[in-house]
């Protein structure tokens, strides 16, 4: 999806479809929590950046970005923006429907899914999206030098915002649903999904 802001893409996706985000509930998990410093006159002045991620565990997920000159404001700013960035995401069976790459400027990352039983393999910023969006096995991995957690979980977003449902792409083909879901079959081990 190029260099456009993903925050831009969720935005367009929540226009389409409005998520009731008091409906939900939502568990709250940190990312990251970054201190940065200015240097000023009288010294140096200290900010704190926080990275939030939110979801139900059901499909929905969001991440948010917060700055404030204490810890405390930054979080609740950052799961306040991250409330207002949810989006649904299609699950078959606590894993996603397809293989997916997500960019996001210089992070590259791969989504896959799994069988049941193979868990959520995924490291750093990527766990906590995987696990609060519901996802029980999938398979993850960062392709990119970079690691930076912003841009990690932006990349994952991106991945998440182009995944399909069978019924969409069944739609789209003019194919029958029932022969598309039969022919969806998980990486990890080709057992066809119901």
């Amino acid at each position: 999806m190029g260099y456009r802001k993903i925050e831009t893409l969720i935005e367009e996706r929540i226009k389409e479809n409005p998520i009731d985000v008091n409906s939900l509930e939502l568990e709250e998990k940190v990312v990251e929590i970054r201190r940065t410093t200015r240097v000023v006159e009288g010294g140096r002045r200290f900010s704190f950046s926080t990275l939030a991620v939110v979801g139900d565990r059901n499909g929905h997920v969001g991440f948010g970005h917060g700055k404030a000159n204490e810890v405390p404001p930054s979080i609740a700013k950052a799961i306040a923006e991250a409330k207002k960035h949810v989006i649904k995401v299609p699950l078959i069976e606590g894993t996603i429907p397809h293989d997916v790459i997500g960019e996001y400027e210089s992070a590259k990352i791969l989504l896959k899914p799994a069988r049941r039983g193979t868990g959520v393999v995924a490291g750093g910023p990527m766990r906590p999206v995987l696990e609060l969006l519901g996802v029980t096995d999938a398979l993850a991995k960062i392709i990119s030098r970079t690691t930076n957690p912003n841009n990690i979980v932006r990349a994952v977003f991106d991945a998440l915002l182009k995944l399909k449902a069978p019924e969409d792409v069944a739609k789209v083909r003019g194919v029958d649903e029932d022969k598309l879901r039969a022919s969806y079959r998980i990486y990890a081990g080709g057992v066809p999904i119901k």
